[in-house]
């Protein structure tokens, strides 16, 4: 059993690491007894399910030259998957359903390549739920370190210890039981059972509603978060299961590598033929986007000042006054102790602070 997954997670897909890509196949690897077929001209192996007719898309969008087909994006898509999708931990056979979510509750507006070293200690110290709920939510408020958000390290552990308690140890797999976990969303539920099992889900982060947004409604960029992403990537996605996983990875690597938000690639995106965006221009269609607030100087820089201090220190506790004596606003140093108390990331006892026990 791989990283507290019930049976060994099946691969999505494999990819050589990037010091051998140019050299040697790019393949994708679906459920066990899913046969391969060469795609024609394409000079690598490929699942037979990448070039399997999908279902069409209904109601979705608009597009000058008729509505393209969701075959028509998740074919190419897919295959261009198959020969440029990074090499991350979290895609390698085996790293199991305990691994992904540790790794999707880390990538929460986090870059990928400041998780990658965190996770990695994480799982050495932290193999399966268990171990995790074994040790006191402090450790793993020190473990976090500086990849920010520390409540996510709290959420982590709570459901660690629900994972242990409900569900004997083992990732759960259906959707509904992942959603009553602390701290999983509906992406991070869906990006589990698809990703860890290979269920049938859509999974919609930012990058793959940018995607939607320029390939099918021509827009420059998506608007404020709301359910019809989730219908919207459904209808998309192809009918078998393992197709889809592979359209919902590769969906979010288009928009992290080729359809960015400030420099798209278009000349590199395998499906700017029928993306309704290009074929009208790239027209300005505005950014409602919440803007995040600037960090320096504020109250997030000085919790995560608070939080740095009290990893540090030997003794594991120090007064209010002494945790950031070089801070400039005393009045804001206390506003954010007050918020880490009440968030459960510290504790305040007998005027002293310290990490939660």
């Amino acid at each position: 059993v791989a990283m507290g997954s019930r049976v060994p997670a099946w691969p999505i897909f494999r990819v050589p690491s990037a010091r051998r890509a140019r050299a040697t196949t790019s393949w994708l690897v679906g459920p066990p007894g899913l046969s391969t077929s060469r795609m024609p001209g394409a000079g690598r192996i490929l699942p037979a399910y990448v070039a399997r007719p999908a279902r069409p898309v209904r109601g979705i969008g608009s597009y000058a030259g008729g509505m393209p087909r969701s075959a028509e994006i998740a074919t190419p898509l897919n295959a261009w998957f198959a020969d440029n999708a990074r090499d991350l931990p979290w895609r390698h056979p085996g790293f199991g359903a305990w691994g992904v979510l540790v790794s999707e509750f880390m990538l929460q507006q986090t870059p990928v390549n400041r998780v990658i070293p965190l996770l990695e200690a994480w799982l050495r110290r932290w193999p399966t739920p268990a171990a995790l709920a074994a040790s006191p939510p402090a450790d793993a408020v020190r473990q976090w370190a500086n990849l920010g958000y520390p409540r996510r390290a709290l959420w982590l552990h709570r459901a660690a210890v629900e994972i242990t308690e409900r569900h004997g140890g083992v990732v759960p797999r259906s959707v509904e039981d992942l959603l009553a976990l602390t701290g999983i969303g509906n992406y991070t539920a869906r990006a589990v059972a698809v990703f860890a099992y290979g269920d049938r889900h859509p999974v919609v982060d930012t990058n793959t509603r940018r995607v939607i947004a320029r390939i099918i409604d021509g827009q420059a960029h998506p608007g404020a978060p709301h359910r019809r992403d989730l219908a919207a990537m459904e209808a998309l996605m192809p009918s078998d299961d393992g197709a889809a996983a592979c359209f919902n990875a590769a969906a979010m690597e288009l928009g992290a590598l080729v359809c960015t938000a400030r420099s798209p690639r278009c000349g590199s995106c395998p499906v700017s033929a029928i993306c309704a965006w290009r074929a009208a221009g790239y027209p300005d269609t505005g950014d409602t986007r919440k803007k995040q607030a600037k960090y320096e100087g504020s109250d997030r820089q000085a919790r995560g000042a608070i939080l740095a201090a009290l990893r540090e220190i030997e003794v594991h506790q120090v007064s209010a006054e002494e945790v950031i004596p070089a801070w400039p606003d005393p009045v804001q140093r206390d506003r954010a102790i007050d918020s880490l108390v009440a968030d459960g990331l510290i504790e305040a006892v007998d005027g002293m602070l310290r990490l939660p026990r």
